[in-house]
């Protein structure tokens, strides 16, 4: 393989969709390191294993030598992206984005080079460009165009409010490649028409169009739903190393490998051996004990991966249990009031369901009796599914 052709194989790796492949090739050709463009708005104050999609795919492009933006959009994340919602998305205010925004600058360096990362703000050109700026940029799509969008269409039809502030949203998307002269930019599946309008603004700003990588959506626990907090079928990569490991232990052996494909650094080559091992009888938690290793050691270390290890044993192995359980005092009551109180559900209905389905475990004995009632002066374990610990002092 030419180097070109070495390349253009690993950007290729996992993605969705290239757009257009032939024109990267020419801009590869060029042999200068081309500008890769992703942008995240800070919405959230962390960064789950969803977002590092994109980000892995920037550091492919980054370990090739090119020049890697992360754009923080701290105008955009005001607007707040429409993309996949069916109804208004409420806009953060400018504190809250700037309190999001030092999160995700400390927690990208774990996969990015801090040295060969340039770290954007969309507020420099936007905060310029002025009310003018964004009426002539207004200007350069139409509402017919912007109603092609399947979400805005979809909520037109069924008589949905579209506030006309979302309707900038894909023009200031395309505005940063503008401004930021980007040669790549990296999205979901879910942004295609966001990154299209790039390649347009840049047409019309007399700059060459930049390529889109779409990645696909990394689906979340259940393995169905696209990884979410407000699902709760997310893994944080600010979470404890047990946290991390033991999740990506309850995933199912299926999708393992999507997982190995979208998130880990082993080599193509090396996952197809794996999966060939597993195939032919090796048992599959070895290789999601590789994996689950693996993402513990890039955000947190090599000894936190251990330590994780030996905890997820000894608590599932050998029936022991975690050393560091939360402690709490919580005044005595029905069951259902004091897994709630303790933590360990959102609330009493969630509490009397997981009873129901046999998730709730008192010093390791599984609760029946959603009646039951904890009497005070007594300290107990209680266990909510897999990982979910606390001793619980009742008074």
């Amino acid at each position: 393989m030419t180097d070109i052709e070495t390349q253009l194989a690993y950007i290729k790796r996992g993605a969705h969709e290239l757009l257009i492949e032939s024109e990267l090739v020419e801009k590869l050709k060029g042999g200068r390191p081309l500008r890769i463009k992703a942008g995240f708005d800070p919405t959230a104050a962390d960064l789950h294993l969803g977002h590092t999609v994109l980000i892995n795919k920037l550091r492919h492009f980054q370990e090739m030598g090119h020049h890697v933006m992360f754009l923080i959009g701290d105008f955009t994340g005001m607007i707040g992206d429409p993309t996949g919602k069916n109804a208004t998305r409420p806009p953060l205010t400018r504190d809250q984005i700037l309190v999001n925004a030092q999160t995700y600058r400390e927690q990208v360096f774990k996969i990015l080079d801090p040295e060969k990362t340039e770290i954007c703000f969309n507020s420099k050109w936007f905060d310029s460009l002025g009310a003018s700026g964004i009426i002539q940029l207004a200007a350069r799509h139409t509402v017919a165009r912007m109603l092609e969008r399947d979400d805005f269409s979809r909520r037109y039809a069924t008589g949905q409010p579209i506030a006309v502030h979302e309707f900038l949203y894909p023009l200031c998307q395309g505005y940063d490649s503008v401004a930021m002269q980007a040669d790549v930019e990296l999205g979901g599946v879910d942004q295609k028409f966001n990154l299209l309008v790039g390649r347009e603004l840049q047409r019309h700003y007399g700059q060459s169009p930049q390529c889109v990588l779409m990645m696909p959506l990394l689906e979340g626990l259940d393995g169905a739903s696209k990884m979410s907090k407000s699902l709760n079928n997310y893994i944080g990569i600010a979470e404890s190393p047990q946290e991390i490991f033991g999740k990506l232990m309850s995933i199912s052996d299926t999708l393992m490998w999507r997982y190995f494909t979208l998130l880990s650094f082993t080599g193509s080559e090396a996952i197809t051996r794996l999966k060939r091992e597993v195939d032919d009888g090796r048992n599959p938690r070895d290789a999601k004990v590789a994996l689950a290793q693996e993402i513990v050691t890039r955000f947190h270390s090599a000894k936190d991966a251990e330590k994780a290890l030996e905890d997820f044993e000894a608590r599932f192995q050998k029936g022991g249990l975690p050393d560091n359980m939360l402690e709490v005092s919580i005044v005595s009551g029905p069951i259902a009031q004091v897994l709630k109180g303790a933590g360990l559900t959102q609330s009493t209905s969630d509490a009397l369901r997981m009873i129901d389905g046999g998730g709730v475990r008192l010093n390791g004995e599984k609760v029946n009796d959603r009646t039951l009632v904890l009497t005070p002066s007594q300290t107990v374990v209680l266990q909510v599914g897999k990982r979910k610990f606390v001793k619980v002092t009742l008074v």
